[in-house]
């Protein structure tokens, strides 16, 4: 909710891509979209999280761990009122950007915006979404990218529209990443205070910052 307490609005309709093939390799091999604040996975809490926004779609995609994440995935499906699917990336080992084309790939809604996050950004939550909303609706002809920025660092969720989206599908191969560093002119830079968009989970050091428990 927003910070008075009722549920958001958004004239736009929002899909959304989560990340949640990392092998958390510096975690011991932990699954980041597993780890628990305040008893909650990373992943049920964006998932409590864009239920405000009542998104279209909300694409999920799994690799390393894939079975674990599928699970918790699952019964959150079962406590949602939008549609959550599954996507796994047997190519995970090729990194994020296969990843990211996958669930690009696999989007099926009639969306006017995209939000494409990652699963380990414990403080990303209503106002954070909504903050980025707000600025795709002061957008000018020709900006297609809402690119949050903490002290000139990229920060995430990214939003995208449904026009970038179709021009970075057109493009074999192309991501996110790849398309605004060839195309800045489209990206309308969001300059913010909030830490949140900076802020994910790595090593055990970010655990502990956080907060977060193992299981």
């Amino acid at each position: 909710m927003n910070t008075q307490g009722k549920p958001p609005s958004t004239a736009v309709r929002l899909a959304v891509l989560l990340l949640a093939a990392g092998e958390g390799s510096r975690l011991g091999s932990h699954p980041k979209a597993l780890l628990k604040k305040d008893g909650l996975s990373l992943v049920r809490r964006f998932c409590s999280t864009v239920q405000y926004f009542n998104p279209v779609e909300c694409i999920v995609v799994t690799g390393f761990h894939a079975d674990l994440v599928e699970s918790e995935i699952h019964a959150i499906q079962e406590v949602t009122s939008f549609p959550i699917a599954i996507v796994r990336n047997v190519s995970s080992k090729d990194g994020q950007a296969s990843s990211v084309r996958l669930g690009l790939e696999s989007l099926r809604s009639h969306f006017d915006v995209l939000l494409v996050a990652l699963s380990d950004q414990p403080g990303v939550g209503v106002l954070e979404v909504q903050t980025l909303l707000d600025e795709y609706s002061k957008k000018e002809l020709g900006q297609e990218i809402i690119l949050p920025s903490v002290n000139e660092r990229r920060g995430n969720p990214v939003l995208f529209s449904n026009a970038a989206v179709k021009t970075i599908l057109a493009s074999p191969g192309m991501v996110c990443r790849s398309y605004m560093d060839q195309n800045p002119e489209l990206v309308r830079v969001m300059p913010t205070t909030l830490q949140s968009y900076l802020q994910d989970v790595d090593t055990l050091e970010d655990v502990q910052r956080e907060k977060l428990t193992l299981s």
